[in-house]
C-alpha cells in the first residue's frame, strides 16, 4: 500500500495556486465581518456555509476550511487548518469570510 503524500485537488482539473486574500490577523480589514465573527460567530459560520453551498453546521469546521483552501489552490495542509482553527477560531473564521467576499468582488467564486 502506498502512503498518501499529496492532498487531492478540488475538481477534475485542480486549482491554480493562489493565496489567502488577507491574513488571519487582519480582522479590522472588514469591521462588519470582524464584529459578526466576534459577537455572532454561529451566524458568520452559517453565512460561510451558505456561500459555499454547504450545510450551516459546517461553517467553522476544518473540513470547510480545507475544502475552500484546496478549491482555490491556497497552500497549506489539513493539519495547519486544524491548528489555525484550534488556536484562533474567530480570526480564522473571519479570514475565510473576508476571502469569500474578496473573491466575490473579483468574480472569482
Amino acid at each position: 500500500m502506498n502512503p498518501v503524500v499529496l492532498q487531492p485537488s478540488y475538481g477534475a482539473g485542480g486549482a491554480t495556486v493562489s493565496d489567502w486574500q488577507t491574513g488571519v490577523f487582519d480582522c479590522c480589514d472588514d469591521m462588519g465581518i470582524c464584529l459578526c465573527g466576534t459577537f455572532l460567530p454561529l451566524c458568520l459560520s452559517c453565512q460561510i456555509a451558505s456561500d459555499m453551498n454547504e450545510c450551516c453546521l459546517c461553517g467553522a469546521s476544518v473540513a470547510m476550511r480545507t475544502m475552500y483552501r484546496t478549491r482555490y489552490g491556497i497552500p497549506g495542509s489539513i493539519c495547519s487548518d486544524f491548528l489555525w482553527l484550534a488556536c484562533f477560531p474567530l480570526c480564522t473564521l473571519c479570514q475565510l469570510k473576508r476571502d469569500i467576499e474578496k473573491r466575490k468582488a473579483m468574480n472569482a467564486l
